[in-house]
């Protein structure tokens, strides 16, 4: 791999991080009502997804997965239906953000928000297409495949952890900045409505 190859996928994979989406949503969500610490966690989750959507698309199994209309249809699905849930779950904690002092929302374990952001990023259909249209595009065939696949699968892992940890500690400012509870609970309502709406614009997207 030349370093060309290695700039433009690093410039491309930056530009897409940064792009706001289901993952940004939930890691914000996290940063303000939890604290940026605890979006670190959800970070994790996500990035474990990915690192999961990702190996399977450099091993060409997400190829099949993609060629499969019924699992495609079900992984969009159970996706559209968790997007749904966060954002229903987002939405009804406005309420206990304006029931809540002017002290944070307690602090959710660590493990919960893991596990919340490896179901999230897990149960996204976009996530396997994007790695398993992109990656084919910068791996040669004409040297060795594992070692391009470990570079950039540690480059993309390293860029949407920098970006996300960005965004979570760009939100944990923000609610030190607005600590109320009516800051929090628009922020949980706002949060809710996109999440709903992710979900339901996936689960009526056209499949082909």
């Amino acid at each position: 791999m030349t370093w060309s190859v290695w700039l433009l996928f690093t410039a491309t994979e930056t530009m897409l991080c940064l792009t706001p989406g289901p993952a940004v949503l939930f890691v914000v969500s996290y940063g303000i009502t939890r604290g940026g610490r605890n979006s670190l966690w959800a970070n994790a989750g996500i990035l474990s997804g990915n690192a999961m959507y990702f190996l399977l698309s450099a091993f060409g199994l997400g190829a099949v997965l993609l060629a499969s209309y019924e699992v495609f249809t079900v992984i969009k699905y159970v996706g559209a239906a968790y997007l749904l849930y966060l954002g229903i779950q987002t939405f009804r904690g406005a309420g206990l953000a304006l029931a809540a002092t002017d002290n944070a929302q307690p602090t959710a374990p660590g493990w919960r928000a893991l596990r919340r952001g490896f179901s999230l990023q897990a149960a996204n259909p976009k996530a396997l297409i994007f790695f398993a249209a992109l990656l084919p595009q910068f791996i040669s065939s004409k040297i060795a495949v594992a070692p391009q696949v470990a570079i950039l699968g540690m480059t993309s892992v390293t860029i949407e952890f920098l970006v996300l940890a960005g965004y979570g500690y760009l939100a944990g400012r923000a609610a030190l900045l607005a600590r109320t509870p009516r800051f929090a609970a628009a922020t949980n309502r706002a949060s809710g409505v996109m999440l709903i709406a992710a979900g339901t614009g996936l689960a009526l997207a056209n499949d082909k």
